[in-house]
């Protein structure tokens, strides 16, 4: 009974394109991509395929309605900060998203260069543009940026979604490191050497590690020109 009253109440509430992306994310978070089709959700909207096709037309035009929903709910530069703050700030907001709904990450590195990244993409360039990067620079150091933190926040997702269920954080990396450390030290002097280091790192801290370090060579870029 409980059951039939929710879809009643369901059915009862206007079927909107909104409420159709925010249920279509729902169901990516809980299941990926491969348990979105238009059967779930007209189920989980309690109504008919072809309703939801009047407002979206297609598995792939959906999915961009949702990840453009994910995007645009992040948070907008702070007016105070200064543009490291600000491309941080952007970077970590990002990396949380992708963290929180890990299909993003596959759907952002499919469209980088077009709707929904391209907001992303320009505040990045605005910022860029602050810190005193060359006009003939700007593209590169923007896009590069870009590049990393899409694929570094999409690898994490993928990491997090690599260990075995029941296998917390921690478990996972401890047995990635032992792997490590177990290498051939010849060909694998390197990776055998920072085997310690992947079993203690925070993904985040490093993540936003990795930002500085393109902040610090996009800020070298002023003093490049001519």
């Amino acid at each position: 009974m409980a059951t039939r009253a929710r879809r009643q109440d369901r059915r009862q509430e206007p079927l909107t394109r909104e409420r159709i992306v925010t249920t279509a994310v729902e169901i990516l978070d809980a299941e990926g991509e491969g348990g979105l089709t238009f059967r779930a959700l007209a189920d989980r909207l309690a109504t008919g395929p072809g309703a939801i096709y009047w407002h979206i037309t297609g598995k792939e035009n959906l999915l961009a309605a949702a990840t453009e929903a994910v995007v645009a709910a992040l948070p907008a530069d702070d007016p105070g900060a200064t543009p490291r703050e600000a491309v941080r700030a952007l970077a970590l907001a990002v990396f949380d998203a992708i963290d929180t709904h890990p299909w993003v990450g596959a759907q952002l590195a499919r469209t980088a260069w077009q709707s929904p990244m391209l907001p992303v993409f320009e505040r990045i360039g605005r910022q860029v543009t602050a810190l005193g990067v060359p006009e003939a620079a700007r593209f590169t150091a923007a896009s590069t940026l870009l590049s990393y933190i899409l694929g570094e926040a999409g690898q994490n997702a993928a990491n997090a979604l690599a260990a075995r269920p029941g296998t917390d954080r921690e478990a996972f990396l401890d047995a990635t490191a032992d792997r490590w450390a177990d290498l051939d030290p010849e060909r694998y002097a390197f990776t055998r050497g920072v085997a310690g280091r992947l079993r203690a790192h925070d993904d985040r801290a490093e993540f936003v590690a990795g930002v500085d370090l393109f902040l610090a060579g996009i800020t070298a870029l002023r003093g490049a020109e001519g």
